[in-house]
């Protein structure tokens, strides 16, 4: 799940905790494990998206994701949306929820926009990890979102798709929120259905685009 290219964009393990019902999930035995840089053993996915582990990570995430928009905004001042390029060309099995998620926040965001295309910026990949559905790099660029398949068999498709892309856009993780706040994740169990963002993170996404993640931008 890993593309090679130079762009300094998305570092370090971002634990997303999510999954699907809707996927009609690739067997294990095509799946590729994902289970180093662990430091420790989850026993379940929710026990991994509330460790300090993930925690970290989406703080070291979303600090590589404001530095990228920045540079983005530097080379387009003038541009209206900066433009995220991502492949889906390694997940194969989660290509509807990977184009519907885009979607979603296509519609919902107007200052910047995911794009699939060639030298993406992050790429998508899938297989099996006990930790669940989380997002890293191979610490030279290229940064991926990975999709956990048994996980996948337990919660919303788009919803996690959605959601590990929100963090993609700067997005924290707030566990006790309702389902109607996709950045809730896993919080409101398994029989969540809704991929959207709530108001409140869709005008937080403007707002951190907008300004290339200015000093309002706090984790």
């Amino acid at each position: 799940m890993k593309t090679r290219h130079p762009r300094a964009l998305l570092a370090t393990a971002l634990g997303l905790g999510l999954a699907a019902a809707t996927l009609g999930a690739a067997p294990a035995t095509a799946a590729t494990s994902s289970t180093s840089g662990t430091s420790g053993t989850y026993s379940s996915f929710t026990s991994y998206e509330r460790s300090k582990e993930n925690a970290a990570a989406n703080k070291a995430f979303f600090d590589a994701v404001r530095k990228s928009v920045a540079q983005k905004r530097a080379a387009n001042p003038g541009a209206q949306a900066v433009t995220v390029v991502y492949s889906a060309a390694s997940a194969p099995s989660f290509r509807t929820q990977i184009a519907r998620s885009t979607q979603i926040w296509n519609s919902s965001v107007t200052t910047v926009r995911l794009q699939e295309g060639s030298n993406p910026d992050f790429v998508y990949r899938e297989g099996n990890d006990p930790r669940g559905s989380y997002a890293s790099t191979d610490g030279h660029g290229s940064g991926y979102i990975f999709l956990d398949y048994r996980q996948n068999q337990q919660y919303n498709s788009t919803r996690v798709t959605s959601h590990e892309t929100g963090h993609v856009l700067g997005l924290p993780d707030h566990y006790s929120g309702p389902c109607s706040e996709l950045m809730s994740g896993g919080g409101p169990g398994t029989s969540c259905q809704n991929a959207t963002p709530d108001q409140r993170e869709r005008s937080r996404v403007n707002r951190l685009w907008q300004n290339g993640f200015a000093p309002a931008a706090t984790f």
